[in-house]
C-alpha cells in the first residue's frame, strides 16, 4: 500500500485519529477527544470542543422539537457565522439532511432551490429574511437554539447527510447527495498535511460552507484534529485581520492565494502573521510561480483535487516544489483508474447521486461503483497524478484532432509573466484555430509601455508554440487589460460572453 498521505504526519498522530462514519458518531468522539481545547472563535469569543458540542446538542433539541421526519431535508441561508457551523452539524447529527445556501443567492434562487430540493425548514439570517418571502416553508431565526440539549441520532453511514450544489456555472445547478461516510472521509482526509496537526493548527473559514472545499477540507478536516477555527462573516474584512489570527493554515482557491501575495508585497511578510506554514489550494489550476512565491514567506503551498461528487478530498501533492504541476497521490479509501483518459474514481467518499436527476446520475455513475469525473487524466510512474483537461473542453479540429484547452494554458502558467489565460476555439480569417486571451502579471513589468507588454506575451506564445505539435499551436492572441470573468470559486469562466 502506498503511505504518501498517511506518512505527512507523525506516526504517534495517525495512531490518535481513526475514520468515523457518520456525523452523529464524530459528534460524541470529538469532545471526547479534544474537549477543552479550543474550536471555535467568532468576534473574540472562544468556546472549546466541550462548549462547542452541548450548543449543537442544544441546537439538536430545537430541530427534534419541530416535528419532521427523519430525512427531512433543512436549510441554512447565512454567512460563514457560528451560527451556520453549528446549525449544519445539529441538523446532520440528529439524522436530518443539511443544505447550505451560498450567501450569495438572489431572492428567486432562494425560493427556486428551496422548492428544488424540497427543503422544509429554512434557518436563516435577520439580513438575509428579506430573500426569503414567497416561501411556504417555516422561516426560523439562524440563532435558535434551545435550553435542554438532544442527543444524538443513529444513522447507517450510507443515509444521505448533505445536499450541495455544482454545476451552476454552466447550467442548472444540480443537487449532489452526499452520505455520512462520504463527509466523514472528506474530513478525515482534511487531517493530512506536512508536519504535525493534532490540537495546534489555527485556520480561518474563508471559503464559503456551501462549497464542499470550505466545509470539508476547511471546518471539518480542522475539527478532525483538533485545530481552532475563526468564523469569517466578511472576507474582505476577515483577510485584514490575519496579522492577528496568526493561522498556522488557511485553506484558499488560487485566485485568493493571488489577493495573498499582493497583500504581503503592499505590507510586508508580517502580514501573515508569522505563523502560517501551510496552504492548501485547489478547485482551479495552482500555477507554479504562486508556489515559488509562497516558497519564499516560509509558506508551503500544497497542491490537490477534488469534486463535490467525491466529497472534495480526491487527491494532494505536498511535494510541488519536485512536480508543481501535479495534483498528488490518493487520499485513503478510495481507489482510482484512467479509461480513454478519464479519470475515474472508486470508494467510500463517493456521493449518492444527483438529487431527482436520475439521468445525470446514471450519466456519471456506473453499476459498478466508479464515477466518471469527466477530467482527462495521466499519472507517472511515481504515482503521482496529472490533470490535462475536461471531456466537455475539448476542440475538435477540422482534422479531426482533439485538443485540450487546459493541457495548453498548464504551459502558459509555467511563466511567471503570466496571471492567467484562456485557450478556446477561435478564427482567423475565417479559419478555426487556437486561440488564446492572455491576462498578464502587471505588476511584473512596473509602469512599462502596453506595447512592450503586449510584445512580451507575444514572444511568450511564440515560445510555447514551439514544444507543441503544429495542429495545438495558438494563432491568435488576444493580451487583457481586464480580469477575466470569474467562477463563485474564482476559476476564470470557460464561457466569457
Amino acid at each position: 500500500m502506498d503511505t504518501y498521505i498517511y506518512d505527512l504526519i507523525p506516526k504517534e498522530e495517525f495512531e490518535r485519529v481513526k475514520y468515523i462514519p457518520t456525523i452523529p458518531e464524530w459528534m460524541e468522539w470529538l469532545p471526547q477527544q479534544y474537549g477543552s481545547l479550543p474550536a471555535l472563535s467568532e468576534n473574540g469569543n472562544t468556546i472549546t470542543y466541550q462548549e462547542m458540542a452541548d450548543r449543537i446538542a442544544r441546537r439538536r433539541a430545537f430541530i427534534n422539537g419541530l416535528g419532521l421526519k427523519k430525512g427531512a431535508h433543512i436549510a441554512i441561508f447565512d454567512r460563514n457565522s457560528q451560527n451556520a457551523i453549528e446549525l449544519f452539524f445539529a441538523i446532520t447529527s440528529a439524522g436530518y439532511v443539511g443544505i447550505i445556501l451560498p450567501a450569495t443567492l438572489p431572492a428567486p434562487a432562494v425560493v427556486g432551490s428551496c422548492m428544488k430540493f424540497d427543503v422544509e425548514v429554512l434557518f436563516v439570517r435577520d439580513e438575509f429574511k428579506p430573500l426569503t418571502e414567497g416561501l411556504k416553508i417555516p422561516i426560523l431565526p439562524a440563532d435558535s437554539i434551545a435550553d435542554e440539549k438532544a442527543p444524538v441520532a443513529k444513522v447507517d453511514k450510507d443515509e444521505p447527510a448533505a445536499i450541495f450544489f455544482t454545476g451552476g456555472t454552466t447550467g442548472t445547478p444540480k443537487g449532489v447527495v452526499l452520505p455520512h461516510r462520504a463527509l466523514m472521509r472528506g474530513g478525515f482526509n482534511g487531517i493530512f498535511a506536512p508536519g504535525p496537526q493534532l490540537g495546534i493548527q489555527r485556520e480561518i473559514a474563508i471559503l464559503p460552507l456551501s462549497h464542499v472545499f470550505g466545509l470539508i477540507r476547511g471546518t471539518m478536516g480542522l475539527f478532525y484534529k483538533g485545530g481552532l477555527l475563526f468564523t469569517c462573516e466578511d472576507m474582505k474584512a476577515t483577510i485584514g485581520k490575519i496579522p492577528m489570527m496568526r493561522p498556522t493554515c488557511l485553506v484558499l482557491v488560487p485566485g485568493l492565494c493571488e489577493v495573498l501575495i499582493g497583500l504581503t508585497k503592499m505590507y510586508g511578510p508580517q502580514f501573515l502573521g508569522g505563523s502560517l506554514k501551510t496552504i492548501i489550494s485547489g478547485a482551479a489550476n495552482v500555477p507554479p510561480r504562486l508556489q515559488v512565491e509562497f516558497e519564499k514567506l516560509g509558506v508551503n503551498l500544497c497542491a490537490g483535487y477534488g469534486m463535490t461528487e467525491t466529497a472534495n478530498l480526491t487527491t494532494a501533492n505536498a511535494n510541488v516544489k519536485e512536480k508543481p504541476t501535479s495534483i498528488g497521490k490518493l487520499y485513503p479509501g478510495q481507489e482510482a483508474k484512467i479509461v480513454d483518459g478519464e479519470l475515474w474514481i472508486k470508494g467510500d467518499n463517493l456521493f449518492l447521486g444527483y438529487y431527482k436527476d436520475e439521468a445525470n446520475t446514471k450519466a456519471t455513475l456506473t453499476e459498478d461503483g466508479w464515477i466518471k469525473t469527466g477530467d482527462l487524466a495521466r499519472v507517472d510512474e511515481d504515482g503521482f497524478y496529472y490533470i490535462v483537461g475536461r471531456i466537455k473542453n475539448l476542440i475538435i479540429l477540422s482534422n479531426g484532432e482533439n485538443v485540450s484547452p487546459e493541457s495548453i494554458e498548464e504551459l502558459f502558467y509555467q511563466n511567471p509573466l503570466v496571471r492567467d489565460c484562456l485557450v478556446s476555439e477561435g478564427e482567423q480569417d475565417g479559419t478555426p484555430c487556437i486561440a488564446i486571451d492572455i491576462l498578464p502579471q502587471m505588476a511584473a513589468f512596473d509602469g512599462k509601455p502596453w506595447e512592450e507588454v503586449v510584445a512580451t506575451m507575444e514572444e511568450i506564445v511564440h515560445q510555447v508554440n514551439e514544444k507543441l505539435p503544429s495542429y495545438e499551436r495558438v494563432a491568435k492572441i488576444s493580451v487583457r487589460k481586464e480580469d477575466f470573468k470569474r467562477t463563485g470559486s474564482m476559476k476564470v469562466a470557460r464561457n466569457q460572453n
